[in-house]
């Protein structure tokens, strides 16, 4: 027996991987598990002569579920809901078809769907993920405003864009959220819960696991009173749970008698943490579309042009949108070819890893849960394409590129985000980019290589502006004024991914290199007025 556990240990380990919530070309790959899951039960089926029924209804929901999928194809994952059903049931669900396999002893069972993910590369999802996954359906839930129930129902701003949870489904998000200590969605996620469970036939969860998260919920936002009333309940419809009575005896010691009469306050819920952001309110609006209008005597001076001074672009000019003038951002439009976004996405897929920060402190790189996404490193060497890339930029920014960063890509998982952040180093985050020696990031290079049917805007939150993914286009900023100094308005952030896909590029540009192709200004506040302007000084 302990031969068998080490060797099914053994089998599955190498398969399990968390942070696949954070790259949706990772989640792409799990679809057709579902189909290799229901094959090997059918097989086993046969083999054994004894289906247990439950067994076998575990096959037919994952062959329905992947026929679901398939009509869709790779885009449905896409969708938030989708993304996070498919998680719960490659987590919870697998773990009980793995139970009763165990049962009857069915290494060969196992042991097949073991070879078939190792010869298709596929990674079984973890708690981790589960919970990753109900992290950033509330983090869209938040951003985007959008409604629980609708959520629930597979809809996402009306529109039904994914399958219908059940009352475990809503449980789980909420538990999720009951774990990080955000009672503000738990609350939400549990009501919903009881809602769906009032209407299900046979029922996914019990209501007295879904009272106990609702009491001690509504007790962290101050309702005593109704999480006495929720607690009471559950004594009475499950007489024997663990601590039910002394959670009653907890809230009326907690009362002491007081506020125990008349009408019971009703459930208000309040969020009261911002994550330690303190733009979330501002960035949020952005995030949604919500721009203040551009004064028209500004607007007058925003611009097309066509890019023509160096003399490769006397026949190839690149055509630029100037979006600001100070600080100055433009818009380089259809300067990656479809050709050219295919390869450095396979070239890029198999490196990808998530995403890191720079700790201020150390220099050093870490994972964040503020930013989730994972990226890839590529060289100018290592293809044509990527070389050429690199070529471009110099011709779009002026700007040497022998001391820039490599060209890293990056894909946004189930809500892939980044956080309000600057690129550049600040005063005192001095062991920043000390091991490169090329100096702090003068600029920022961002190519969108996919366009989110939803979400995914770049955000200037000093600014109050919003530029959302345009495939084929580049966005391109300073980071750094002509002093050399940083230029705090360029504070920004990647918005969560509502539905689609997000591949982006980009470059960052070190100062090392550019006293000649960016000078210092005569003045302080010298700036640009577009890209290669090194006269303008006002």
């Amino acid at each position: 027996l302990i031969k068998m556990r080490l060797l099914l240990l053994s089998l599955l380990l190498p398969l399990v991987g968390a942070d696949l919530f954070t790259a949706i070309a990772d989640m792409t790959k799990m679809l057709g598990s579902e189909a290799d899951i229901s094959t090997e039960i059918d097989r086993y089926i046969e083999s054994e002569h004894a289906r247990l029924d439950r067994l076998k209804k575990f096959a037919e929901e994952y062959s329905t579920r992947n026929a679901e999928a398939a009509d869709v194809g790779p885009e449905f994952v896409t969708n938030p809901i989708n993304a996070y059903l498919l998680i719960k049931r490659l987590t919870s669900e697998w773990g009980e078809v793995e139970k009763i396999m165990k049962q009857n002893e069915a290494p060969l069972f196992l042991k097949n769907i073991t070879q078939r993910r190792i010869e298709n590369e596929i990674k079984f999802p973890k708690e981790e993920d589960l919970s990753g996954a109900a992290t950033a359906l509330l983090r869209l839930q938040d951003t985007y405003k959008l409604d629980t129930h609708d959520l629930a129902e597979g809809k996402i701003l009306s529109d039904k864009v994914g399958e219908e949870m059940t009352a475990h489904d809503c449980f789980e998000v909420g538990r999720s959220a009951y774990n990080n200590r955000d009672y503000y969605h738990t609350l939400m996620w549990m009501q919903e819960a009881i809602v769906k469970l009032e209407k299900e036939e046979p029922q996914t969860v019990e209501e007295a696991e879904i009272l106990e998260y609702l009491a001690y919920s509504l007790y962290q936002q101050g309702n005593v009173r109704r999480a006495l009333f929720l607690t009471q309940r559950l004594v009475k419809i499950s007489p024997n749970h663990p601590r039910a009575k002394g959670n009653v005896k907890w809230y009326e010691d907690m009362l002491d008698g007081k506020e125990m009469e008349g009408e019971i306050p009703p459930i208000i819920n309040k969020r009261t943490d911002n994550d330690g952001i303190p733009e979330r309110d501002a960035y949020e609006a952005l995030c949604r579309g919500e721009v203040e209008p551009i004064d028209p005597s500004e607007e007058k001076k925003l611009y097309c042009y066509l890019k023509r001074d160096r003399p490769f672009l006397k026949l190839a000019p690149i055509k630029v949108e100037i979006l600001r003038h100070d600080p100055l951002a433009v818009l380089f439009k259809e300067v990656l070819s479809e050709h050219e976004i295919a390869t450095i996405k396979d070239i890029a897929t198999p490196r990808l890893r998530r995403a890191t920060v720079q700790n201020s402190v150390t220099g050093e790189l870490e994972t964040a849960s503020y930013r989730i996404s994972k990226s890839a490193w590529l060289k100018g060497e290592e293809h044509p394409v990527v070389d050429r890339v690199n070529q471009r930029i110099d011709l779009m920014t002026n700007l040497e590129m022998e001391t820039a960063e490599e060209l890293q890509i990056a894909n946004y998982g189930l809500g892939g985000h980044y956080d309000p952040h600057y690129d550049f180093a600040r005063k005192e985050e001095k062991n920043a980019f000390k091991s490169l020696g090329t100096g702090n990031r003068i600029a920022t290079v961002l190519f969108y290589m996919s366009q989110p049917e939803r979400g995914g805007a770049t955000v200037f939150n000093t600014l109050g502006t919003a530029v959302f993914p345009t495939k084929l286009d580049a966005l391109f900023w300073y980071n750094l004024k002509r002093n050399g100094e940083g230029d705090l308005r360029t504070r920004h952030a990647a918005c969560p991914v509502l539905l689609g896909v997000k591949w982006v590029s980009n470059k960052w540009i070190h100062e090392k290199g550019q006293e000649f192709r960016r000078p210092c200004g005569l003045t302080e506040d010298a700036h640009e007025r577009y890209v290669g302007d090194l006269e303008h000084n006002e």
